[in-house]
Protein backbone atom coordinates (compact mmCIF):
# COMPACT_ATOMS: atom_id res chain seq x y z
CA UNK A 1 0.00 0.00 0.00
CA UNK A 2 1.26 3.58 -0.17
CA UNK A 3 1.90 5.95 2.37
CA UNK A 4 -1.30 8.38 1.89
CA UNK A 5 -4.80 6.91 1.23
CA UNK A 6 -7.87 9.04 1.19
CA UNK A 7 -10.10 8.98 3.81
CA UNK A 8 -13.14 8.24 1.34
CA UNK A 9 -10.82 5.29 -0.26
CA UNK A 10 -9.73 4.00 2.95
CA UNK A 11 -13.47 3.74 4.74
CA UNK A 12 -14.16 1.72 1.21
CA UNK A 13 -11.25 -0.50 1.26
CA UNK A 14 -12.27 -1.38 5.23
CA UNK A 15 -15.68 -2.04 4.29
CA UNK A 16 -17.26 0.50 6.72
CA UNK A 17 -19.29 1.71 3.41
CA UNK A 18 -20.42 -0.40 0.56
CA UNK A 19 -19.23 1.85 -1.96
CA UNK A 20 -16.45 4.79 -2.13
CA UNK A 21 -19.15 7.30 -3.49
CA UNK A 22 -21.31 6.82 -0.49
CA UNK A 23 -17.82 7.19 1.82
CA UNK A 24 -17.12 10.43 -0.62
CA UNK A 25 -20.91 11.50 0.17
CA UNK A 26 -20.53 10.59 4.11
CA UNK A 27 -17.47 13.10 4.15
CA UNK A 28 -19.09 16.02 2.31
CA UNK A 29 -21.93 16.27 4.11
CA UNK A 30 -19.76 15.91 7.37
CA UNK A 31 -20.53 12.71 8.47
CA UNK A 32 -16.43 11.67 8.84
CA UNK A 33 -14.79 13.74 11.02
CA UNK A 34 -11.04 13.35 12.77
CA UNK A 35 -9.79 14.88 15.77
CA UNK A 36 -13.86 16.73 16.36
CA UNK A 37 -13.37 18.42 12.76
CA UNK A 38 -15.16 17.45 9.32
CA UNK A 39 -12.73 16.01 6.93
CA UNK A 40 -13.46 16.23 2.82
CA UNK A 41 -12.77 13.05 0.79
CA UNK A 42 -9.48 14.31 -0.12
CA UNK A 43 -8.10 14.61 3.54
CA UNK A 44 -5.25 11.42 3.98
CA UNK A 45 -5.64 9.04 6.43
CA UNK A 46 -2.44 8.41 8.97
CA UNK A 47 -1.73 5.47 11.11
CA UNK A 48 -3.08 5.56 15.09
CA UNK A 49 -6.02 8.77 13.85
CA UNK A 50 -9.38 8.05 15.61
CA UNK A 51 -12.14 8.04 12.91
CA UNK A 52 -15.64 9.30 14.00
CA UNK A 53 -18.57 8.06 10.97
CA UNK A 54 -21.71 9.21 11.99
CA UNK A 55 -24.06 6.52 10.80
CA UNK A 56 -28.11 7.15 12.43
CA UNK A 57 -27.99 6.98 15.37
CA UNK A 58 -25.20 6.43 16.74
CA UNK A 59 -21.51 7.54 16.02
CA UNK A 60 -18.63 4.31 15.52
CA UNK A 61 -15.06 5.58 16.32
CA UNK A 62 -12.32 3.76 14.17
CA UNK A 63 -8.51 3.47 14.91
CA UNK A 64 -6.22 3.32 12.40
CA UNK A 65 -3.72 0.54 12.71
CA UNK A 66 -2.72 0.27 8.98
CA UNK A 67 -2.90 2.33 5.49
CA UNK A 68 -5.10 0.00 2.46
CA UNK A 69 -6.07 1.39 -0.82
CA UNK A 70 -8.28 -1.81 -2.48
CA UNK A 71 -11.05 -2.96 -0.69
CA UNK A 72 -10.61 -6.36 1.16
CA UNK A 73 -12.60 -9.24 2.46
CA UNK A 74 -14.02 -8.60 5.85
CA UNK A 75 -11.95 -10.85 7.75
CA UNK A 76 -8.71 -9.01 6.89
CA UNK A 77 -9.88 -5.70 8.06
CA UNK A 78 -9.30 -6.23 11.57
CA UNK A 79 -5.35 -5.45 10.68
CA UNK A 80 -6.37 -2.49 9.50
CA UNK A 81 -8.96 -0.84 12.17
CA UNK A 82 -9.62 -1.41 15.71
CA UNK A 83 -13.51 -0.45 16.55
CA UNK A 84 -12.85 1.70 19.49
CA UNK A 85 -16.55 2.81 19.71
CA UNK A 86 -17.62 3.91 23.43
CA UNK A 87 -20.31 1.33 25.25
CA UNK A 88 -22.91 4.06 25.70
CA UNK A 89 -23.36 4.64 22.35
CA UNK A 90 -23.72 0.63 20.96
CA UNK A 91 -25.65 0.77 24.32
CA UNK A 92 -28.17 3.68 22.52
CA UNK A 93 -28.11 1.06 19.15
CA UNK A 94 -29.42 -1.67 21.07
CA UNK A 95 -31.93 0.31 22.47
CA UNK A 96 -32.90 1.47 18.75
CA UNK A 97 -33.15 -2.09 17.72
CA UNK A 98 -35.49 -2.98 20.58
CA UNK A 99 -37.53 0.75 19.78
CA UNK A 100 -38.79 -0.73 16.18
CA UNK A 101 -42.70 -0.92 15.36
CA UNK A 102 -43.77 -4.49 16.21
CA UNK A 103 -44.98 -5.73 12.48
CA UNK A 104 -48.51 -7.55 12.14
CA UNK A 105 -49.06 -10.48 10.25
CA UNK A 106 -51.50 -10.24 6.69
CA UNK A 107 -54.92 -10.26 7.94
CA UNK A 108 -54.73 -9.50 11.35
CA UNK A 109 -55.83 -5.91 12.88
CA UNK A 110 -57.51 -3.82 10.86
CA UNK A 111 -59.34 -5.21 7.87
CA UNK A 112 -58.93 -4.97 4.15
CA UNK A 113 -60.39 -3.21 1.54
CA UNK A 114 -61.73 -6.57 0.37
CA UNK A 115 -62.89 -7.83 3.96
CA UNK A 116 -64.79 -4.06 4.37
CA UNK A 117 -66.61 -4.87 1.14
CA UNK A 118 -67.75 -8.43 2.39
CA UNK A 119 -68.60 -7.38 5.81
CA UNK A 120 -70.48 -4.36 4.13
CA UNK A 121 -72.59 -6.66 1.67
CA UNK A 122 -73.26 -9.13 5.12
CA UNK A 123 -75.03 -6.33 6.73
CA UNK A 124 -77.00 -4.72 3.77
CA UNK A 125 -79.15 -7.62 3.41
Amino acid sequence: MGEEVRIDKWLWAVRIYKTRSQATEACRKGHVSIANLPVKPSRSVHINDIIKVRKSPIVRSFKVLGLAGKRMSAKLTEEYLKDVTPPEELELQEMQKNMRWITRQPGTGRPTKKDRRELDDFFDL
